[in-house]
């Protein structure tokens, strides 16, 4: 799996992993963000996320990053903003006030560019990654985000039922990646209807992760 598999997800509209909705745990659990205003959230791989308008709409400010120009163009479509766009050495910055998503290589991504973060929004990017990038990627959004506090979703499931993307996250691998920074609580455990696109009994999980101090 590489960049080319996303992008061309996203211009062939394969992309049933877009919710047509706020997702519901950002909802349920949005007392980790909201509790003061104008907190700095990072969404890695966000996508065209609803979930944006809405934290948005909270007073927050969104700093995201996404492989797809695309995607990133239909985001601010559904914002209804025309951002300014400004070309780097190896992205792209899309920006308004109080919205700044980086298109490209997430591993491009520096902590001089993407300034302090106060919390991590991870609803669909670790899930995307194979288990050999996924090291690298968790060590890396820690770094450029100093281990910022995340609200983190996860599934569960057989992966030799069925293969990712979305891959099946254990807690032991979320152990592995996490727990030397952070103290992980998982909040809640959901049964998906029907089982994950219909193949295979899954959970989906979602965690909050904790800097440690």
């Amino acid at each position: 799996m590489d960049k080319n598999f996303w992008l061309e997800r996203w211009e062939t509209n394969n992309i049933p992993f877009h919710l047509e909705q706020t997702n519901p745990s950002l909802l349920k659990y949005q007392h980790f963000f909201t509790a003061k205003t104008n907190n700095n959230i990072f969404l890695p791989l966000c996508g065209k996320t609803l979930d944006i308008k809405w934290l948005l709409s909270q007073n927050q400010n969104i700093i995201g990053v996404e492989l797809s120009e695309k995607a990133v163009i239909e985001l601010f479509e559904n914002l209804g903003v025309n951002p300014k766009v400004s070309v780097l050495q190896d992205m792209k910055l899309y920006f308004t006030k109080n919205v700044a998503i980086y298109v490209g290589n997430i591993f491009s991504l520096t902590k001089e560019l993407i300034g302090n973060i106060d919390y991590i929004y991870d609803r669909a990017a670790l899930v995307a990654l194979p288990k050999e990038v996924r090291i690298k990627y968790t060590s890396h959004l820690m770094n450029i985000t100093n281990s910022a506090d995340q609200l983190l979703i996860t599934y569960n499931y057989d992966q030799t039922l069925m293969d990712g993307p979305p891959f099946s996250l254990s807690h032991n691998e979320i152990e592995t990646h996490y727990s030397n920074r952070y103290s992980i609580k998982i909040l809640e455990t959901l049964i998906i209807p029907n089982g994950l696109k219909g193949i295979c009994p899954a959970t989906e999980e979602i965690w909050y992760l904790k800097k440690n101090v």
